[in-house]
């Protein structure tokens, strides 16, 4: 049985201008014990299907389950056995960090769970504020607590979405660390992050969308195989020759040009040369999960989702 499954899932908007897409088709599942990562650019629909998932929208067409109950005709069910962290930053402003756990709790008909809340605490590093005031925390704490919210029932499959956008890297390491056990211990976890080097080192099996549909479906590892070999980088103060700039990603000095042979390595540097630029800290790497990402998105070049 999958824990998660989406069979051919759309979403249509009904809007002044007429409808609108957001989803089409979305086909996919998830077993259970994986790390799953959807990624996407922003507006790719990704928040969609998670809030179909976590029935806060309903789907035009398709089904979609978890652990085999459907989240429309079986929603009680479904709800304990996910837990959602959502983008945005939702607290209740006048209860503790303790109490809104103790609330989360019996939203559940959870009683007397004391020692995973303090568990739940320690791991996130919340420990020292479990007495304060939700108002008073930093939004890397908020941050933190809506994580606890999400995990106080014990779901079998646990939902992020964004979870570290705008945080520090010291909640990033302890959120990975804490949930990384989690998921050794069987719980499936799906992920969708901008910061790919996180899918990278955390999901094994990635669906991309691009504009409401999947555009790329494999294992962490084949999808990094498929792409470029190696990855040319070095820094610049000029501006590329055209046919460069057309193939780089370049972050500010720092530019990277796909090489998939030694020759092409060579091609591109002697461009350089004839355009009488000199690069400085030249390298080559093995490609990542933001060169795969970029070569996916720019094969699949219709229009945006909003």
């Amino acid at each position: 049985m999958s824990a998660i499954s989406f069979q051919q899932v759309s979403k249509t908007y009904v809007t002044a201008r007429g409808p609108f897409q957001a989803l089409e088709r979305v086909s996919f599942d998830i077993q259970e014990g994986e790390f799953f990562g959807l990624l996407g650019p922003n507006g790719a629909g990704k928040t969609t299907l998670i809030s179909i998932l976590a029935g806060l929208a309903k789907a035009s067409e398709g089904q979609v389950t978890v652990l085999g109950h459907d989240v429309v005709k079986q929603a009680a069910q479904t709800r304990r056995f996910l837990g959602v962290v959502p983008q945005e930053l939702v607290f209740d402003p006048f209860f503790s960090v303790r109490e809104a756990l103790q609330f989360q709790s019996g939203y559940f008909g959870i009683r007397h769970n004391h020692a995973w809340i303090d568990e739940l605490l320690e791991s996130l590093g919340l420990a020292d504020k479990a007495n304060s005031n939700m108002r008073q925390l930093s939004g890397g704490m908020k941050r933190r607590v809506l994580v606890a919210q999400a995990l106080v029932h014990k779901p079998p499959v646990i939902v992020l979405d964004e979870p570290t956008a705008g945080v520090d890297v010291e909640l990033r390491q302890t959120l990975w660390h804490f949930i990384a056990k989690l998921n050794k211990q069987g719980h499936t976890v799906l992920l969708t992050t901008h910061y790919l080097e996180e899918a990278e080192a955390l999901c094994s099996r990635i669906a991309m969308l691009k504009a409401g549909r999947v555009v790329a479906l494999d294992s962490t590892s084949a999808l990094l195989k498929a792409s470029a070999s190696n990855v040319l980088r070095f820094k610049l103060d000029a501006e590329l020759p055209p046919a460069l700039m057309a193939k780089a990603r370049v972050t500010g000095r720092i530019v990277q040009l796909p090489a998939h042979s030694a020759a092409e390595v060579e091609d591109h540097l002697a461009a350089l040369r004839l355009a009488g630029l000199v690069p400085e800290d030249i390298e080559i790497r093995k490609a990542d999960l933001e060169d795969v990402f970029i070569d996916v998105m720019q094969e699949h070049t219709s229009g945006e989702v909003a």
